[in-house]
Order: structure tokens, then C-alpha cells, then sequence
């Protein structure tokens, strides 16, 4: 059952919009509990263990990957929304479905396919979600996808972040004029605390980051050094640990009282003013989010761009565009059971369906299959 003292602009299942597709349960679970649970057991849920976040699968166990990434989005959605007395079902349903749709080897293969597809739609993420769990995912006897809720579905198109840039353009059914619910809101910011913390932590794990440039980013040497008062004593690697630990939760904190502020000022008391509102109410602190963009651009710049990652990126778009064009040209090279997809859905997209499910080292492996003449096929 959901908790009973859910907010009155919190979304709950009784009043959800409902599902593509009639069902008969058997059993009485809410319908974001459905949810998440259909999204657990989903193929592309699994998959993503093996999907690159900033380092590629084969590079260590230790980093994180699209699945572990998605499991902290939900442990730091979940604690957003108990504090805002917000609907926690629906937040841990969006933040293990936000990435669904990612390709192999990150946003460098959202770019790839985006760029092979530019004449037949393009591609992008957000949007390859909603297709995973509306068409892709193929389970129940009576329909392709996993006939999640309205509100799931809508939030999953709705997603923003630095990465994403949602286009209402053809999904009019999810109202693109109106704001998604508090619960899809909380994933955007959830998203990037997660990333932008542990992207660290690989960083430093890795040696792409040095400890000493980290100090003079004034979000982490503020925070660093209030660690280091606590726990003079502590080791190195400790302290750093403990300040991604305390960074996580500063910015959890400010987060929660900045948008409990909005919807007090705003006068927020239902879903409906939720939607109607002039932007979005789920935000940090202008100084928060000030110090924030600091933290980003120094990770851009260090991180993102350092030449280990940008040689795997150039390696990564090359063997993906070859396995692209090389489907297309030869399309009886997919699996029967997207041949049989073609018709309907044209050799191209067919093609993006089949790459952008592929896990980084499936597709590492399909690449030596098909021009490797020493690889057994």
C-alpha cells in the first residue's frame, strides 16, 4: 500500500491516468509499485550492468555502469521524496528507467546513432526509453511493452538533464505544455547528483583526477574540509570517500528545502497546480546550483575530455558506425526476429533498435564477428 500520508500534490495510484492496455492483476500492488517491479524484471534493466557510465565495461569491476548509476538515482530519488512526503514508488520507477534506452559506450553512442539516423528521425535516449517500455520489451501475452502507468511513461520522456533535451515534438498523448509530475522532477536533479559525485569517484579511482585540482572546485574543498575537522585522523582515501558521502547529502538537503520554499511561496497544494505551474519546483539553491556548475564544468574538462576517454570515445564511434552500416547493407545479418520487424518499423530504426540494445561488450564482440576473418561467427 502507499504510505498514507502522501502529500496533496504528490501522485498516487488512485488517481493515476491508467495503462495503455486493460489488465486483469493478480494481486492488489499500487500501480508505481507495478511498475517498478515490471522494470526490474525487464531485459533492459539487465542489460545496462554491462552499458557504459563514463569508463567501458572492460576497463575494470570496480566502475560504475548504467545499472549501478540507476540504482543510486533511486536511493537519492527515494530519500528526496520521503522527505517531501512524495510518491516513492513512482520516483524509484523513473530514476530505474531513465536510462533504458542508452546505447553501448554512453552518450558517444547516442551521438553515433543520432548522427546515422539524422535522415529517419534521429535518435535520442529519452525517447529510446519510452520505445523500450512501450514497443521493445516483449513479455505479456497481449502486448509489446510493459503497459506501464501514464505517469511513468510520462516522465520518462520527460527527463531532463545537461544530456537530455526532451521534444514534445510527436508525443503529444504525454501533454508536452504542461509540467510532469514532482516525482519526474526529482529524477532530473537525482540524476545529477548521482553522476556528478560518482563520476568522481571512478575519476580519482581511475587517476583521470588528481585530489589537488579537486581543491580548488569550492563546492568539494568546502565540503573536503569540513571532513577533514571531523575526521583529522582519518586516512586519505577515507576522507575523500566521506566527502562524496557528505557532498551527496549537502546537496540532498539543499534540494529539499529549496523546493519545500517553492511550493510554500507558489501556494502548491495539488498535482493539478503542480502541472499548471510557470516552471519547474524541484531546484537547488541559486548558490547550490551556482557551486554545482563549477563542480560539472570541472569534470567536464577533466574527466569527460581526458584523452584515455576521448581514445575510447573515437574507437567506439568508429566500430559503431561500421556495425551500422554494415546492417544496412546487409540485413540479413540481424537476428530473425527483427528481420521480421522491418516492414513495420523500416530497416533503419529496426537496425538503431538492435544497436542501442547492445551492451558495450556485445558490441565489442559483434565487431570482431563480423571483420575479424580469424573470429568464429
Amino acid at each position: 500500500m502507499e504510505r498514507p500520508d502522501l502529500a496533496g500534490y504528490a501522485a498516487q495510484s488512485e488517481t493515476s491516468l491508467g495503462r495503455r492496455y486493460p489488465e486483469v492483476y493478480k494481486d492488489d500492488r499500487p500501480a508505481y509499485e507495478r511498475d517498478r517491479d515490471r522494470i526490474i524484471h525487464c531485459a533492459a534493466f539487465r542489460r545496462l550492468e554491462y552499458k557504459t557510465q563514463v569508463f567501458v565495461n572492460h576497463e575494470g569491476d570496480y566502475y560504475r555502469t548504467r545499472l549501478t548509476h540507476s540504482l543510486e538515482v533511486a536511493q537519492i530519488g527515494r530519500g528526496i521524496a520521503r522527505r517531501l512526503k512524495l510518491n516513492e514508488d513512482l520516483v524509484e520507477t523513473l530514476a530505474l528507467a531513465h536510462d533504458l534506452g542508452h546505447t553501448p559506450f554512453g552518450h558517444t553512442g547516442e551521438d553515433v546513432l543520432n548522427r546515422l539516423m539524422s535522415p529517419y528521425g534521429g535518435f535520442e535516449h529519452n525517447r529510446q526509453s519510452l520505445r523500450v517500455v512501450e514497443n521493445l520489451e516483449e513479455r505479456y501475452p497481449d502486448f509489446n511493452g510493459l503497459n506501464l502507468s501514464w505517469e511513468a511513461r510520462e516522465g520518462i520522456i520527460k527527463h531532463s538533464s545537461d544530456y537530455d533535451l526532451p521534444d514534445g515534438s510527436g508525443y503529444e498523448e504525454y501533454r508536452p505544455d504542461l509540467r510532469p509530475t514532482l516525482e519526474a522532477q526529482i529524477i532530473d536533479l537525482a540524476d545529477e547528483i548521482a553522476y556528478n559525485n560518482h563520476d568522481i569517484d571512478d575519476g580519482l579511482k581511475a587517476r583521470y583526477l588528481k585530489p589537488e585540482a579537486l581543491m580548488k572546485v569550492d563546492l568539494w574543498a568546502d565540503i573536503y574540509a569540513r571532513v577533514k575537522e571531523k575526521y583529522p585522523s582519518l586516512p586519505e582515501d577515507r576522507q575523500i570517500l566521506q566527502t562524496i558521502s557528505h557532498l551527496i547529502g549537502h546537496l540532498i538537503m539543499d534540494l529539499v528545502d529549496q523546493t519545500r520554499k517553492n511550493i510554500s511561496e507558489a501556494g502548491i497544494t495539488t498535482q493539478e497546480a503542480v502541472r499548471a505551474h510557470s516552471g519547474n519546483l524541484v531546484m537547488f539553491s541559486s548558490e547550490a546550483a551556482a557551486r554545482n556548475r563549477e563542480l560539472k564544468r570541472f569534470l567536464y574538462k577533466n574527466l569527460y575530455r581526458h584523452y584515455k576517454v576521448e581514445r575510447m570515445r573515437i574507437k567506439a564511434e568508429r566500430f559503431l558506425t561500421m556495425l551500422f552500416e554494415n546492417y544496412l547493407q546487409n540485413p540479413t545479418l540481424l537476428p530473425s526476429s527483427y528481420q521480421e520487424k522491418y516492414e513495420r518499423y523500416g530497416r533503419e530504426r529496426v537496425v538503431c533498435d538492435y544497436i542501442a540494445g547492445m551492451t558495450d561488450r556485445y558490441a565489442l564482440d559483434e565487431y570482431k564477428r563480423l571483420f575479424d576473418p580469424y573470429e568464429r561467427v
